[in-house]
């Protein structure tokens, strides 16, 4: 049997303790498995660590030279670990503008609790960067509309509400609000593959016209220059997203849900303590 670190941390936690109780309650152990496990280390070295006979556990003199040796290769391992971890880095993608204040809580709260970086990719189609590996984790507004395949997971976080944006010349931005069931009537901008609003979302009813766009900046850009009235979530009304646009009120627009979309296995460590401060959040 080789020596592993388990060895070299319940020796060394013995040693500075002075207590087989005290190290075992620090460890999470019981008191005869912390001894099996010493025992273990002493026969792998063939030679006696610590001095039982005592009311006090102590260490013999080759204990004393060996816990200097195991202290080192400890605290290299730590530092080894530790230095991995800070280089270490979590790809998340997202089509447009981030939810706050939780994308901000979120990003702390996991970087200061594992060490690792959160690094932000921004992909007009997050379901496909998931699959093909170029995130680890995105952010989904919306259901998926298009067919994703069986390993690809959703975990719902939160619901955001929307708002219609219009150019400030249109004639709905003097308005105090629209109703949902109204938004067909007028010309519809829709970003055909991050949007969460489209022809789809009124089964029974098409919109006046279908202006179809790729990303965010194309869509906002023809909203702008008046080609058709979009519908956002409500965080873009509290971000400057176009001096050119106005947002108006939308009123019994069904919710948009918000998910972490990953695919189980890839990075787990990281993606699994990401999805649960998010949660958390």
């Amino acid at each position: 049997m080789d020596v592993e670190l388990r060895h070299l941390r319940a020796f060394v936690t013995v040693a500075r303790l002075g207590s087989f109780t005290r190290a075992a309650d620090e460890m999470a152990l019981t008191q005869p498995a912390l001894s099996r496990t010493i025992r273990q280390l002493e026969d792998v070295l063939q030679v006696r660590l610590l001095d039982r006979s005592s009311r006090h556990v102590e260490l013999t003199c080759e204990g004393r030279q060996f816990l200097d040796d195991a202290e080192r290769v400890l605290a290299d391992v730590d530092r080894a670990v530790a230095t991995a971890r800070h280089q270490s880095r979590l790809r998340l993608g997202f089509s447009w503008l981030l939810p706050d204040p939780w994308a901000q809580e979120i990003v702390t709260r996991f970087e200061e609790a594992t060490g690792s970086t959160v690094v932000m990719v921004r992909a007009d189609d997050v379901i496909a960067a998931v699959e093909r590996g170029t995130v680890d984790v995105a952010l989904l507004r919306g259901d998926p509309r298009s067919p994703t395949s069986g390993e690809l997971r959703l975990v719902h976080l939160f619901d955001e509400a929307r708002v219609a944006v219009c150019s400030a010349d249109c004639e709905l931005a003097a308005l105090d609000h629209v109703d949902w069931d109204e938004i067909p009537d007028w010309p519809l901008v829709v970003n055909v593959l991050s949007g969460t609003t489209g022809p789809w979302s009124w089964p029974d009813r098409q919109p006046r016209a279908v202006v179809e766009t790729e990303n965010f900046d194309e869509w906002i850009e023809s909203v702008a220059a008046g080609r058709g009235i979009g519908v956002v979530p409500e965080v873009a009304m509290r971000r400057s997203v176009h001096p050119a646009v106005t947002f108006v009120p939308l009123c019994d627009a069904p919710p948009i849900p918000v998910s972490l979309a990953f695919v189980p296995g890839r990075q787990e460590r990281l993606v699994r303590a990401f999805v649960e401060a998010a949660v958390q959040a």
